[in-house]
């Protein structure tokens, strides 16, 4: 057969297949047509989900200034109450949630001496009271020998009004937060001299530290004489460091006339 009757053979082939419908060609793979079209009824009956919108961003929590927010509270306190409550509704300090008792101040509020300790410890949280156990118990000692006491002529607080975890050292950022409070509560106790107990109270209050070097030194502190002198827990230890305290004591005695 030559090419041309190939091709009119070829050609009626074609024509038939049209005529009897068929007009595409087989794939590779069977189509199941029943099937696309169930899974297009499926699809147009299904209904609609809205696409869920992302939320919206939470904006972060405004930064606190802690120290700020110390000495409005402070500042806006009027009396010695007015303070103790202010320092209670603090919140910044995170000494307060493990301390059991707020220790603000024991004596005699407008007394000509104040003395100004460090920060409560076991006895002190537990009784909510400032220098009680064997550190208070030597205090009074000290004080009752030249002719004072809590009872009558003195007025106590500390630098941190909560008990510090295992009696360490407070951190400066607690140390910063309390300032404001014990300028405020020197301001309204209105003492004529003040008495610097310990390191950490120097530091607050003196901007310093080093009590071996400061201590028995007349210095000045919120507008007020500030003596430095060890702490009664630190004599407690080193007893041999009573004479410098002795004289120290002495030398208060002297400037109170």
């Amino acid at each position: 057969m030559d090419s041309a009757l190939e091709w009119h053979a070829a050609h009626a082939a074609l024509s038939w297949q049209l005529e009897m419908g068929i007009d595409e060609t087989l794939a590779e793979a069977p189509i199941d047509r029943f099937a696309l079209e169930e899974a297009a009824r499926a699809k147009a009956a299904a209904p609609v989900v809205a696409k869920a919108e992302a939320p919206a961003p939470v904006p972060p929590a405004p930064e606190v200034d802690a120290v700020a927010e110390a000495r409005a509270m402070a500042d806006a306190a009027g009396d010695l109450e007015a303070l103790r409550a202010a320092l209670a509704a603090y919140e910044h300090c995170e000494l307060k949630k493990g301390a059991r008792n707020l220790v603000f101040s024991d004596g005699v509020p407008g007394a000509r001496v104040m003395i100004v300790g460090e920060a409560p410890g076991r006895d002190e949280d537990r009784e909510g009271r400032p220098f009680v156990g064997r550190a208070g118990h030597l205090l009074d000692l000290m004080l009752a020998t030249i002719g004072l006491s809590r009872e009558e002529n003195v007025y106590i607080t500390n630098v941190l009004p909560w008990r510090p975890p295992q009696n360490r050292d407070p951190k400066p950022d607690e140390i910063a937060m309390m300032q404001p409070f014990l300028f405020r509560h020197i301001a309204l106790a209105k003492p004529e001299v003040l008495v610097v107990v310990g390191n950490i109270s120097c530091q607050a209050l003196l901007g310093k530290r080093g009590i071996t070097r400061l201590r028995g030194h007349w210095t000045e502190a919120q507008g007020l004489p500030a003596l430095p002198m060890f702490h009664p827990a630190y004599l407690l230890r080193t007893p041999s460091a009573k004479r410098e305290s002795w004289s120290d004591l002495l030398s208060l005695k002297a400037r109170l006339g």
